[in-house]
């Protein structure tokens, strides 16, 4: 039995906390990220060795260059590893899947932060999606580029899987985007719609002179 799953449970298990600076990590999507802090790469090594998921949670300050349980929010993501590489001897290079909202309680550290992390539920979106894809769609259609890179970072086939990879990589502010992140899925998919259209919005307006 893996030693962070004694206490698990149907929608709740221990698990190792990967602070995240300025991003943050959605269900569905995968994030590649290159580690130098001791404490995020510890929380990795230890999810290696138990065979356990990651708890991917956002600084509360991105400037920050080490984080304990209060500079952290609490909602955030689990993810399983992908790939996890030695660049240097203090460099790791990370790709993480996310799977799964959890909201982290009992968060104790400070070097290496455990959690336990409580899956959220998440709400069937129904028709909600469709706007939302729509509205990524005109924008990818206005950014090329940017459509073969989510391509390549969805890891689920259905249209949720599109809305939230949007919210983690489309050029909004950290805040802004754990907003989202804490969103309803239904209330994410409306949020993501209107922003998307307002981004194509200024991007296509006269800038002065």
């Amino acid at each position: 039995m893996d030693d962070l799953d004694v206490v698990a449970t149907s929608d709740s298990r221990l698990a190792p906390v990967l602070p995240l600076k300025d991003v943050s990590l959605f269900p569905g999507a995968s994030l590649a990220l290159v580690l130098s802090r001791p404490q995020a790469i510890s929380a990795v090594r230890l999810a290696e060795r138990c065979d356990t998921m990651l708890l991917a949670l956002t600084q509360r300050d991105p400037e920050a260059p080490e984080v304990g349980p209060r500079g952290l929010h609490t909602l955030g993501t689990l993810g399983t590893i992908r790939e996890a590489l030695a660049v240097s001897p203090l460099e790791l290079r990370l790709e993480v899947d996310g799977v799964a909202r959890a909201l982290a309680r009992e968060l104790v550290g400070p070097r290496l932060m455990i959690a336990e992390a409580v899956l959220q539920p998440e709400e069937d979106v129904g028709d909600e999606a469709g706007p939302a894809v729509e509205a990524l769609a005109r924008y990818l259609h206005a950014h090329p580029d940017l459509r073969g890179f989510l391509e390549q970072q969805r890891r689920e086939a259905d249209s949720m899987s599109w809305v939230n990879l949007a919210c983690q990589h489309l050029p909004i502010t950290a805040s802004a985007r754990q907003k989202l992140l804490e969103a309803s899925p239904v209330e994410r998919c409306r949020k993501i719609s209107r922003g998307l259209d307002a981004l194509l919005r200024k991007e296509a307006a006269p800038r002065p002179g």
